[in-house]
Formats: C-alpha cells, sequence, structure tokens
C-alpha cells in the first residue's frame, strides 16, 4: 500500500459562486442585391445573421473547486450576414467547466444536479441571427429593403453550489485531529494547528493502493453543536456529508467522554438529514498516544457497532489497518467519482 500520494489539489478550495451569464447576440441580417451579368437587378441577397453563443455549464472530472469559475461568462456572438446570400457563422459557445457534483441554482431553486462527467446544462441561450432581406421576398414585394437585427442573448445569474462527491468524509468536533489524519494518510496539505476550526474549507486528500485504486477523502470543516440550525459553519458543511459514500468520525480520545461526542455528532448529522447518519461508517479514536486513553477507547469499543480504530495520526499509529478498512467500505459500497 502507497501511504503517498502525489496530489496536491487542495490548496483552494471554493465551495459556491454566484456566475453572471450572457447568451451571445445574434448577427444581423444584410439588405443587399445580387447583380448578375446583365441583370444588374437580380433580386434580393442580404444574408442571415449566425446565432449567438449559449453558455453552457459542463462537469469535468478534472475540476476540483469552483476556484477558476469566471463570476461572468459570455457567449460569442453571431457573425452578420453578407452579400451574394452569404450567411454569417455562428458564435462560439462559451463552456464553462466545472466539477462534477455541482449544483445550479436560480433564485434557491435547483435547476440542474451535475453529477456525472460531461452532464451539460445550458445556462444562457444565445440570440437568434436575423434574417437578410432575401427573407422577405414575396410576389407582392420583389424587392425588399428590410432585414432583421439579431436578437440579444439571455442574460441569467446562477448560484454555483459544490457538494464534494468524495469517498469517505472525515467527520468530527474541531481540534479532534482531522487535518493531522489526513497529512498521514495522503500529501494533501491542510492547515493544522492546535486551536479550532483550522479546517475552514474542505480538503481532498487522495490514497493511493497497490493496485492503482485511488480513494478521495474529504477533510470536512470542524463541527460544533447545533450546526444544523447553522452555527458555526453549519449548513455550509453539513451539505457535504450528503455526498460522501463513507464517514470516519474522528474522536479526540484523550477528552473526558469521547462516547458522548460521537453521540453529539451523529445527532447533528441526524437532524440535518434524516438517515445521514446511517452511512457506512467507522470511529477514529485520535490521540491514542496521550496517557489515560485506553480506558475510554474500551468504552468506545463496547458501545459502537461499528469498528473503532485507536489511532496516532501524528505518529502514525494503526493508519494502515484504517486504510484496509477504509478500502473494504469503497469495495463494498457506491463509487461516486473517479479522481
Amino acid at each position: 500500500m502507497k501511504d503517498l500520494s502525489a496530489d496536491y489539489r487542495t490548496q483552494r478550495f471554493m465551495d459556491f459562486k454566484t456566475v453572471k451569464c450572457f447568451g451571445g447576440k445574434g448577427g444581423d441580417g444584410l439588405i443587399s442585391f445580387l447583380r448578375l451579368y446583365k441583370n444588374p437587378f437580380a433580386g434580393p441577397g442580404g444574408g442571415d445573421g449566425g446565432n449567438g453563443g449559449h453558455v453552457i455549464f459542463q462537469a469535468c472530472s478534472s475540476v476540483k473547486s469552483l476556484e477558476e469559475v469566471p463570476v461572468v461568462a459570455r457567449g460569442c456572438n453571431g457573425v452578420n450576414g453578407r452579400k451574394n446570400l452569404r450567411h454569417g457563422a455562428s458564435g462560439d459557445h462559451f463552456v464553462v467547466k466545472v466539477p462534477v457534483g455541482t449544483l445550479v441554482k436560480e433564485n434557491d431553486i435547483t435547476l440542474s444536479d451535475l453529477n456525472e462527467q460531461d452532464a451539460k446544462f445550458i445556462a444562457a441561450r444565445g440570440g437568434a441571427g436575423g434574417h437578410g432581406n432575401h427573407f422577405f421576398l414575396s410576389n407582392e414585394n420583389r424587392h425588399p429593403d428590410i432585414a432583421e437585427k439579431g436578437a440579444v442573448g439571455e442574460q441569467r445569474v446562477y448560484d454555483l453550489e459544490l457538494k464534494i462527491m468524495a469517498h469517505i468524509g472525515l467527520v468530527g468536533f474541531p481540534n479532534a485531529g482531522k487535518s493531522t489524519l489526513l497529512r498521514a494518510i495522503s500529501r494533501a496539505r491542510p492547515k493544522v494547528a492546535s486551536y479550532p476550526f483550522t479546517t475552514l474549507n474542505p480538503h481532498i486528500g487522495i490514497v493511493h493502493y497497490d493496485d492503482y485504486v485511488q480513494l478521495a477523502v474529504a477533510d470536512l470543516p470542524g463541527l460544533i453543536p447545533g450546526a444544523h440550525e447553522n452555527r458555526g459553519l453549519g449548513i455550509s458543511f453539513l451539505r457535504h456529508i450528503e455526498r460522501c459514500s463513507g464517514i470516519l468520525y474522528v474522536i479526540d480520545s484523550s477528552i473526558d467522554s469521547p462516547l458522548e461526542q460521537l453521540e453529539a455528532l451523529k445527532y447533528e448529522l441526524e437532524q440535518f438529514k434524516k438517515g445521514l447518519s446511517s452511512r457506512p461508517y467507522a470511529v477514529v479514536a485520535n490521540k491514542c498516544d496521550l496517557e489515560g486513553c485506553d480506558e475510554k477507547i474500551q468504552i468506545l469499543k463496547e458501545n459502537v457497532s461499528m469498528p473503532v480504530f485507536p489511532i496516532s495520526a501524528k505518529f502514525g499509529t494503526n493508519v494502515l489497518k484504517l486504510l484496509e478498512y477504509v478500502r473494504k467500505l469503497y469495495d463494498e459500497g457506491d463509487k461516486p467519482m473517479i479522481w
């Protein structure tokens, strides 16, 4: 088993962004008349304008954050019609690549869930090209001198929200050691310090196994009591857990009652969404190297139906055993994304 990965895509993670989208303007139709040999008035010959380009959101597995998504996206304008019945070219579409698992919202209403590779959503349609004067030819009007202007493209404002699609989510109260654990199992480099809320945004670490299987592990911001009521980082944290196939509850085994801490974590998840706390999980009793932890860990094992792993993320104690179990969760469960 490879204990380190070469993945560094965790430095700037953004999970919410507002994007203004402007479809391209359609090209104008042209007023022109054909001039043929021996017939200088051969009829209308103004071409149609090209259609404006759309703005399209496209899910892409190589994009991990909304950081690089532009705040303004514009489709290209269509080209105006030309002489001799030549139509203008349509404007190019502006494709905005977003992470797999991005929700597209407008006025707090979810319009699309881009949860598959290459899934697309047309955010703003380009305007139609205007007709040239040839379009208005009729028996009553053999020499029309009118043409249409190209239509203006749609203008829309969307909120993009990323719900992380990771295989495993690390859940725990602030300062439980989640970030240290992520550093121990991958080369992700979340900020680590001995004060609460070190992790203000999710970090993704990739665990590589010898058979080339890669697992995405999310270090989620620290939870506090009342998070389901939007206290602390609140809802912005809890929504990410929905897209994690499995959960590792990271408990500080050095505190007075690790069991109460575990029950409080599960309560917050269940209050946010019924059934969320019943996802496949394991309990990680971190800081087992500290004095007096053995008895508390034993109480955890006696009262928890799922496996309890005493580890020291700081010194790497029992980390490999934990990774073996994480792989088991992966093999038996859903595999929501490829990293």
